[in-house]
């Protein structure tokens, strides 16, 4: 006998409802991060189109992962925001959707540009002499491409079967923004083709690109011993421990989030996770791939100097910049 469901049409959204009496310090937290995130992947957007230093595909390949980090930083944290400082948000159920369909499409994204940019120092420590006919800028293009590609389409694909889904109450959603998991809880109607779909694309851009990444890095440290340059060694390993740790970080935490959206998960393991993943790790990127590159971090220098003092004596003689050993000019 079927059951008489009453459908709804707006979520409720109630972020952290244990930490209440700490609203004020985590929104200001969220804002500072978000800000920050903001302001620094859009200055390495802003030095890969201008600085002639900055053209190299490992440069053009970070401008893209910025501008990803912007679009799901974007996507989450003014909503966040809002449900931290109100305690709670409605919103449609449409607008809920389309809210998941950026966060899943951005995921995709940026794990697949994490993948391209292993390939990328793969090239170039283990073939230095071949990198710049392969890496051409006809390849870039197709290699920053598909992970756009990849990321919009599947993502595509998992909203359709979303929106086949009936909600019929509750409508709260425990989160501080709508995620799979929680939105997944509220359905009163099958989610098995959905939990397919999502844990077949995890396993295919997740699991089979982190498998790639862990074997060019085998190959990669593999050259690296065989490097006689201790300084090469040296300024080898810090670029593939950087790049590793993200990648660790950022895969670990989306096989967790994705792989099994059941609905007897975690929610409160899922709201910390998704916060490290949609909040904190779009900030960590600009810091450990570019601010601690020494040309991005002496472009930013002279970027602020050149905005907030620009009456500084000297300041505009390009001798400053453009000699010594550094020799930086954008």
């Amino acid at each position: 006998m079927a059951a008489n469901y009453t459908t709804i049409y707006e979520f409720l959204i109630v972020g952290f409802n244990d930490l209440q009496q700490f609203r004020i310090p985590v929104f200001l937290l969220v804002l500072l991060f978000y800000l920050a995130t903001i302001t620094g992947n859009l200055l390495i957007i802003v030095f890969v189109l201008t600085g002639q230093r900055f053209q190299s595909p490992m440069f053009f390949f970070l401008g893209h992962l910025s501008l990803c980090d912007i679009l799901i930083s974007t996507n989450v944290s003014p909503n966040a925001l809002k449900v931290i400082i109100m305690r709670r948000s409605p919103i449609f159920i449409d607008s809920c959707l389309i809210q998941l369909y950026f966060v899943g499409a951005s995921a995709i994204t940026e794990c697949s540009l994490l993948t391209v940019m292993s390939f990328d120092r793969y090239l170039a420590i283990c073939s230095p002499l071949r990198y710049t006919s392969i890496m051409n800028r006809k390849l870039c293009c197709y290699l920053a491409l598909w992970p756009w590609m990849a990321g919009f389409l599947l993502s595509m694909l998992s909203n359709i079967l979303l929106y086949d889904l009936v909600f019929c109450g509750p409508n709260i959603i425990n989160h501080f923004f709508c995620d799979l998991a929680p939105v997944l809880q509220l359905s009163c109607s099958d989610t098995t083709a959905v939990q397919i779909h999502v844990s077949t694309v995890v396993i295919a851009v997740g699991l089979l690109q982190f498998f790639f990444v862990f074997a060019t890095y085998i190959s990669i440290f593999i050259s690296i011993f065989k490097l006689s340059s201790t300084s090469g060694r040296q300024k080898a390993f810090s670029t593939c421990s950087s790049h590793l740790m993200v990648v660790s970080i950022y895969y670990g935490t989306l096989i967790i989030l994705y792989l099994a959206p059941a609905r007897g998960y975690s929610l409160d393991l899922n709201k910390v996770l998704s916060l490290l993943n949609t909040v904190v790790t779009p900030l960590l990127n600009p810091i450990i791939y570019s601010f601690r590159n020494k040309e991005i971090r002496l472009a930013a220098v002279k970027f602020m100097l050149e905005t907030y003092w620009p009456l500084l004596p000297g300041l505009n003689d390009r001798s400053i910049f453009g000699r010594g050993k550094y020799n930086l000019r954008i």
